[in-house]
């Protein structure tokens, strides 16, 4: 008995170490990556207009064409899984960067949504359009606020529960 309890503790106290120490890990690492100009040999924009300069300096003029000539839906829409990807891996929007964090300031917080928005604005910038960032900024807010609404209106009460309180006998505030 006594071998098991031992066994549950020192188990139970070696896995919270681990963790703890994983997690401080990987806020170390985090904080470092959003420091760097660099992270695996690919350069990091510090803010979104620099991330347009790099976009189309990357990008060759055929391709260029190509994404101009789309509507901006489709392009985002048909570009995601190769352009978006390039951009959400390539600029660390998952593991942190600094043009993640700067997005994240705007109040961008999914890669996704991350990648969706630089997309929109390449595009824009591509057709020599106003970028209306704090438009689309909006735009992505409502989005995401319907998609919250839309999940708490198909989710399922497990258990619901309403409780009374009993006031005490001498309470001095009108109780019986």
């Amino acid at each position: 008995m006594i071998r098991i309890i031992a066994t549950t503790f020192l188990t139970f106290f070696i896995s919270s170490f681990c963790f703890s120490q994983t997690k401080d890990a990987y806020d170390k690492k985090y904080e470092w990556r959003i420091r760097q100009k660099v992270l695996y040999g690919v350069y990091i924009p510090k803010d979104v207009n620099e991330a347009l300069i790099i976009l189309s300096k990357l990008t060759d003029d055929e391709s260029k064409a190509k994404f101009k000539a789309l509507s901006e839906d489709d392009a985002v829409r048909k570009l995601f899984f190769s352009l978006g990807r390039w951009i959400t891996y390539n600029w660390s929007f998952y593991n942190g960067s600094r043009l993640s964090v700067c997005l994240g300031e705007m109040g961008i917080h999914s890669p996704e949504d991350k990648c969706r928005f630089m997309m929109i604005l390449f595009h824009r910038s591509l057709n020599k359009k106003p970028l209306e960032i704090k438009k689309t900024l909006e735009q992505i807010h409502e989005k995401e606020k319907r998609a919250k609404e839309d999940r708490l209106k198909q989710g399922t009460i497990i258990y619901e529960e309403t409780r009374q309180l009993e006031r005490p006998a001498n309470d001095k505030n009108g109780g019986q």
